[in-house]
Formats: structure tokens, C-alpha cells, sequence
């Protein structure tokens, strides 16, 4: 079968060949159909990711496809349940053995490719603002790199909660797919004084900062009394650095938020979470925003555009 494997820390991925695996006790054996791509895959490649699994491996955290054969100890899900699948690798190839607890069957409404685009990028959004942030109806929440992948599904589910979402991205086109997920305000990040503008708007009670850097700064200076801010990622590079006696003085929380820990302190969170978002799905309320949909044999390019911020949304691969 095709795989899109990293042999080694330095040197680029490649699609080869290799043999197809075959599912052990509690596994199920999955011919993907797409798999959706995250920032956290170009972090793999450079070896700078904080789960990267053993060399050599498969690319491709999340993914959809139909079971083909159960492992030893396996009733369910069925051969031929459409499932998708947070895998953390091994998405990326024509065939997959997960473990059968981590299948979430599709509903007939989903297509394959919304479902690899979802789990991720909904599944860190829903729950770090309902379960962490305890985000409310009528607060003010501040989203950075918010035509990103996760970014997005940050503004479109804070705007389903009934929050006042304040977008921040760079250029008119990313700013332009944030207004259209709902935010209510839309910030260039390359142009704007991120504190003194949403001081202006009265200050924010949430801020989902997957970027960091110096957006995080300007934007920990603009938090109101007993603001939250969730720490989801830093892809500007730059890991803020924040003082302490700061936190005091404002009553500010700061929060890590890591989605895919939940799967080891607190699944039922997770899958709960899950749940409702395939509601939202199934409700209309929610529709993944997909930028590029690549084959496999265009992986490279399809993390490239993910590398360089070329897309909007997810970026999702296809079998074929």
C-alpha cells in the first residue's frame, strides 16, 4: 500500500511503498479515504512536536474511512462502518490499524471528507471553550490566527454560544472567512494595534491564542478583570513569557490546553464533546471549511500550504 512516511528527523518525507498492516487485539483494520491535515504534522517533520511517535512513521493525525477486519477481542464497530478516526499518525496511507475504542461512526449525512476535516479543529475549539474557558453568552472572545484550521471553529463556536467573537488574521482574504464563520469584528493582525483596538472595544473576557508571539502580548494587555485565556499553540515560533505579578494585579487565568491529552485523563470529556459537535454537524448548525482537498500523491504540497499559511480552514488529503 501507499504511505507518506518520515524516516528520519531532518530529512522530508516521502510516499513509498510498504506492506499493509494488519490489525492486533482490539484493533480494527481501516481503508482511509481522507485524511485532514494539522499544524502539528509540519511540527513532526521537524521533530519539534510534543507526542511524535517512534520513527519511521506515518503522517496524518485524523482521519475517515470504512472498517475492513477486526482484530482479536473486536464486535464493533462492524466491517463496513464508515468511522473517523484521531489517530495521532497513520493517516496519511491507504490502509491503518487503530485501536477500536478511538472509531466514532459517521452518520449517513457526513462525507468523508468533512469528517477528517472535524475532529481536530472542532474537537479543540468545543472543548476548550465550553469545558476550560466556560466561555458565556454575551462575553467578548478574542480569537488569534482565527482563519487557521482550529482558529476558525474557535469563531464559528463562539458565535453559536452567543459570544461577541473578535477575529484576528492576517489579510483581507483570512479576515473575510472569519466574518463569514460569524465574528462580529475583524482585526489585521499586520496592521492593527491589537491592545489599544480591542481595549476600545471594551477588553476581552476569553482570548484562544494559537499563535503567540507578539499577538499574545498585545492582547494579555487587553484582557478585562477575571479574563480566561487559553493557550492552544504557538505558531508564530515564539512561546510567550508571562509575568506573574500581571496575572495578580488584573485577576487574568491563564490555561494550557492540549485536546488530544483528553484521550488518557478524561475520554468521556472528549468523546462527549465529540458528540455534540457531530450533532451540530448533523443540525446544519456547523460545516467544516475546507481549503484544498489533495490526493496523496500530493502530500507534500498539501503540507506545504499548512507550513507556509497558504490555506484557510483544513487542508485534507485524499485516498483516491
Amino acid at each position: 500500500m501507499r504511505a507518506y512516511r518520515l524516516e528520519t528527523i531532518g530529512t522530508p518525507p516521502r510516499l513509498m511503498q510498504i506492506e499493509a498492516p494488519r490489525p492486533g487485539p482490539g484493533e480494527v483494520l481501516v481503508r482511509i479515504a481522507a485524511c485532514g491535515l494539522n499544524f502539528a504534522d509540519t511540527l513532526m517533520v521537524k521533530g519539534t512536536y510534543q507526542e511524535a511517535p517512534p520513527l519511521p512513521a506515518t503522517l496524518g493525525m485524523e482521519l475517515a474511512g470504512t472498517v475492513e477486519a477486526l482484530g482479536e477481542g473486536v464486535t464493533s464497530p462492524a466491517i463496513g462502518t464508515r468511522v473517523a478516526v484521531f489517530a495521532g499518525h497513520g493517516g496519511l496511507a491507504d490502509y491503518g490499524c487503530f485501536p477500536a475504542a478511538r472509531c466514532l461512526p459517521l452518520p449517513d449525512t457526513m462525507s468523508f471528507i468533512d469528517a477528517a476535516a472535524l475532529q481536530v479543529a472542532y474537537g479543540t475549539s468545543h472543548l476548550a471553550l465550553t469545558r476550560r474557558a466556560r466561555l458565556q453568552p454575551g462575553e467578548t472572545l478574542v480569537v488569534t490566527g482565527a482563519a487557521g484550521g482550529v482558529g476558525l471553529t474557535a469563531v464559528e463556536i463562539g458565535a453559536l454560544i452567543g459570544a461577541r467573537v473578535i477575529a484576528v488574521a492576517r489579510g483581507a482574504d483570512k479576515l473575510a472567512a472569519a466574518a463569514a464563520a460569524g465574528a462580529s469584528v475583524c482585526l489585521d493582525s499586520d496592521t492593527a494595534d491589537l491592545r489599544a483596538e480591542v481595549k476600545a472595544l471594551g477588553g476581552a473576557d476569553v482570548l484562544y491564542d494559537a499563535v503567540g508571539g507578539d499577538a499574545f502580548t498585545a492582547l494579555f494587555r487587553a484582557m478585562r478583570p477575571e479574563g480566561r485565556i487559553l493557550a492552544i499553540g504557538f505558531a508564530s515560533g515564539t512561546v510567550p513569557q508571562i509575568p506573574a505579578n500581571h496575572l495578580l494585579v488584573k485577576n487574568v487565568s491563564v490555561m494550557g490546553f492540549y485536546w488530544g491529552a483528553y484521550l488518557g485523563f478524561a475520554p468521556d470529556a472528549l468523546k462527549g464533546s465529540l458528540a455534540e459537535v457531530m450533532r451540530w454537524h448533523a443540525e446544519g448548525r456547523i460545516k467544516p471549511h475546507v481549503s484544498h482537498v489533495l490526493p496523496l500523491e500530493r502530500a507534500e504540497e498539501a503540507l506545504a500550504l499548512l507550513s507556509g499559511r497558504k490555506s484557510t480552514g483544513k487542508v485534507v488529503v485524499t485516498m483516491g
